[in-house]
This record gives structure tokens, C-alpha cells and sequence, in this order.
């Protein structure tokens, strides 16, 4: 009884002198990250050795520079993060590292076996650039919340990237690359992060009259056109440009992310239910109307009917060969033969390689990595009190999750197979920087949400 009176008054008289309750400090955690970073490298360069024993029975002369390169410059992300965003999350970081390098051991790996087309290198360096994107995104922006003001400048950017390509030649089918002097970047990996922006920006402004019911329509109470119109004819235009350019993959993904935001943004479920009528009606239209999606909508009803026909195995059934080939433990690094799907391999394709060589139990770490990621971005949202903030972490995090599972189920035969490029694995500059930017959005985040209940200001 003594020491609770004792503490009543103690309390009292600190209230009565005027000075604020001490803040709970919480854990910044940065150590955890540099363990988790040098665990994600060595990683890395062991994949990286395993290959070269594989296939030469040596280490491959390259091992110690690409282990050093990619341990530098995870060390500086980790001061940036330090130094900047001490109370960020530690696992988005090494999480991204460690696939990042994963990619570019499997990348390396089939290399090998074209050794005409190297993409390591350029994948390198593309990976640099990405990671000092990161660098730059966690120094300067010192509060999400700016991003807010720059909503419609994110989606007029976003507009004009999705345009760009069509004044240039079709690759593969699709306009979705604008290549000059032999340089090419793919503007819709960026554009999808600019309208994630637009989206929570929007949404968040006008939360309070997408909260007012509108019209019901099929047991389902849509806003007010006023509200709404503005968005869905944003949401429209991207994704018509998309099908201009026969990009599919990346129109699925802005449809998905719009029907995600706004069910976060109204807390309807009904809108998950209209996102996917509209979306099968979507996918019925255009797999009759075009003959290029038409052809891959056979190929994932019928995967060997190229083979019944005398023409060998297509890449989807290449690619079920690949991931039958590897069963539980895999084939082992460098030993695997999912070169024969084609031109694809290290894009579309690059799962695959990690289905036959690192097995079933690989896949499985490879989709837990992903989970993760995504499931650190949905808490970090969740536990921002401001709206804006929570809507740009989901809609960031979904962009993640929703290209894992289309990739992944396109290369499985659980979908029609689409053109995207995997996180972090797939070879692709304009993609691999584009997730470094998100990775870094999600760490600002986090900071943020951290330091709300440990009572600290920014830096």
C-alpha cells in the first residue's frame, strides 16, 4: 500500500510541475537489421559459389567482388536507414537484399548457358541504381505525408509513362519498352508506384463522402458519382492504355490495386465482389477478342497440346517440366536444364529455374520471403493513425502481392500466363528499381507508425 501511495504521488507531483509523462521508448531494432543483411549476403554468395562448383568444380573467379559489391551496398542502405529512419522496420531491408541477390545468382546461373546474352552484369547495375534510389527516398523524405501534395502531379506522370511506349515498336507482342541507343526501360514499372500515390491520396481526401451511400446496385451501395467518377476515369484511362499496348499483366495488377485501395479506403466488401464480376467479364471479352491473349488462354487450358501435335513442348510446359524436375529438394544450382523454355528464361520464366534447382522447399522459402514483405507493409499501414499513410502501405504492399501471385500462377498454370517481371528475381532494370522504391516508401512508413507511440518528431 505504501509503495502504490508513493507512486500516486510521485506521479501527481510530476503532473503539477508542469512537465511532460516520460515517452515510452521503444526499440529501434537496427541491430537485428545489419545481422539479418550480413545473413542475406552471405546468402547470396554462396548461391553463388554453388553454382560455379556446379558446373566448373570451382569458385567462380568473380565471388569475392560480387560479395563485397553487394555487401557495400547494403551496408550504406543500412546507415541510410540508421541515420534517417532509425524506428523503420528491420525485415523489409534484408528481405529485399536477399532476394535481390537470389536474383542475380539465378540470373547468373543461366548465363551460363547463353553465353552470347549476359544479363548479369546489366542486372547489376540496374541493382545499384534501385538501391540508390533507396538510399536517396529514406534521406529525403523525411514524412510520407508530402507525397499527399503531389497527388495529381503523380497521376498526370503516371499517364504520360503509360503512353510513351506506343510511339515505339512492339517487342514480343506488347508496347510496353521504349528503347533508345540501345538502352530500354519499361515506364509502367514506375507508374504503377505514382498511381498507388494518386489512389491513396484521393481516397484519403475523400473518405468521408465515400462513407455516404449512394445508389444500391446489386445489393451493393456504391458512392456518389461525383466521389467516384473522378478516380474510376483515371483507373479507366491507365488501364485502356494498357490494352492498347497489350500489356494485360500490368492492367490486371492496376485493376486489382484499385479494387484493394477502395475497399481498404470504404470498408465495403462488396467491392471485392464487383472487382472480380468485372474482372471475369474483363477476361472473357478480351480472350475472344485478342488473338494474342487468346493464345495463351489455350495454351493454359491445353499445355501439351503442342506436344500431341508433333511441335515440342511450349514454354508453359517447359516450365511445369522445370518445376517437376525439381521436386521437394530441387536439382541443385547450375544443374537444372530450364534454359529450354527459351527467351523468357531469366524474365517471365526466372521461377521456374528456382522451382527445378532449389526444389519445392526453395520455392516455398522464396513465397514465404514475399509473404513477409507484404504482410510488414500491411502492418505498418494498419498501424498509421493517418489515412493517407495507411492506404499508400497497403496499396505498396498489394503491388507486391498481387504481381507475386500473378507471376507465380501464370508460370505454374494456375492462370493464363501474363508478361510481368517477379520482384527483385526476374531480370528487369526498370522493375528491379521499382521495387527498391517501394521497399524504401515502406520503411519511411514504418518509421513512422513507430515513432506515433514512441512520442519522437522526425529527424
Amino acid at each position: 500500500m505504501t509503495s502504490a501511495g508513493t507512486g500516486t504521488g510521485a506521479t501527481t507531483a510530476f503532473a503539477a510541475a508542469g512537465a511532460p509523462s516520460p515517452a515510452v521508448r521503444l526499440p529501434r531494432r537496427r541491430g537485428i537489421e545489419l545481422a539479418l543483411i550480413v545473413v542475406a549476403v552471405l546468402l547470396s554468395v554462396y548461391g553463388y559459389c554453388a553454382v560455379g562448383f556446379a558446373r566448373h568444380g570451382s569458385v567462380p573467379p568473380g565471388a569475392a567482388g560480387y560479395g563485397a559489391g553487394l555487401g557495400v551496398l547494403a551496408l550504406v542502405a543500412h546507415l541510410a536507414v540508421r541515420l534517417r529512419a532509425p524506428y523503420a522496420d528491420p525485415l523489409p531491408l534484408p528481405i529485399g537484399v536477399l532476394l535481390n541477390g537470389i536474383g542475380l545468382v539465378l540470373i547468373y546461373r543461366l548465363d551460363l548457358e547463353t553465353p552470347g546474352d549476359r544479363a548479369a552484369p546489366t542486372q547489376l547495375v540496374w541493382s545499384t541504381l534501385g538501391i540508390t534510389l533507396f538510399i536517396l527516398v529514406v534521406a529525403a523524405l523525411r514524412d510520407h505525408r508530402v507525397l499527399q501534395r503531389y497527388a495529381y502531379v503523380s497521376v498526370v506522370a503516371a499517364l504520360a509513362l503509360l503512353t510513351l511506349p506506343i510511339l515505339f515498336p512492339a517487342v514480343n507482342g506488347a508496347r510496353i519498352w521504349v528503347r533508345v541507343a540501345g538502352f530500354s526501360i519499361q515506364p509502367g514499372e514506375f507508374a504503377k508506384v505514382l498511381l498507388a500515390v494518386f489512389f491513396a491520396a484521393y481516397l484519403a481526401a475523400n473518405r468521408t463522402a465515400l462513407a455516404y451511400a449512394g445508389r444500391t446496385i446489386w445489393f451493393v451501395q456504391l458512392p456518389t458519382g461525383r466521389v467516384l467518377g473522378p478516380i474510376v476515369a483515371i483507373w479507366l484511362l491507365s488501364v485502356g492504355v494498357l490494352v492498347l499496348e497489350r500489356d494485360l499483366g500490368t492492367s490486371l495488377l492496376f485493376f486489382a490495386l484499385f479494387v484493394v485501395m477502395l475497399y481498404v479506403a470504404t470498408g465495403r466488401t462488396g467491392w471485392i465482389a464487383v472487382g472480380l464480376l468485372l474482372a471475369s467479364l474483363g477476361a472473357v471479352a478480351v480472350g475472344r477478342l485478342e488473338p494474342h491473349v487468346h493464345g495463351r488462354i489455350e495454351d493454359w487450358l491445353h499445355p501439351f497440346a503442342s506436344i500431341d501435335a508433333g511441335l515440342g513442348p511450349n514454354q508453359l510446359a517447359q516450365s511445369l517440366f522445370a518445376f517437376a524436375a525439381g521436386g521437394v529438394l530441387g536439382t541443385g544450382l547450375g544443374l537444372g536444364h530450364s534454359v529450354l523454355i527459351g527467351f523468357a528464361t531469366k524474365s517471365d520464366f526466372i521461377l521456374a529455374t528456382a522451382g527445378e534447382e532449389l526444389g519445392l522447399a526453395g520455392l516455398s522459402a522464396l513465397f514465404l520471403l514475399y509473404a513477409l514483405l507484404v504482410e510488414r507493409g500491411y502492418r505498418a499501414g494498419l498501424a498509421l493513425r493517418d489515412p493517407f499513410g495507411r492506404l499508400l502501405a497497403v496499396g505498396l504492399a498489394s503491388i507486391v502481392a498481387l504481381q507475386v501471385f500473378v507471376i507465380a500462377g501464370g508460370v505454374t498454370g494456375l492462370i493464363p500466363l501474363t508478361g510481368m517481371a517477379m520482384p527483385f528475381l526476374a531480370q528487369g532494370g526498370s522493375s528491379v528499381v521499382t521495387n527498391w522504391a517501394i521497399v524504401a516508401l515502406l520503411i519511411r512508413v514504418s518509421d513512422s507508425a513507430r515513432r506515433q507511440y514512441d512520442g519522437s518528431t522526425a529527424p
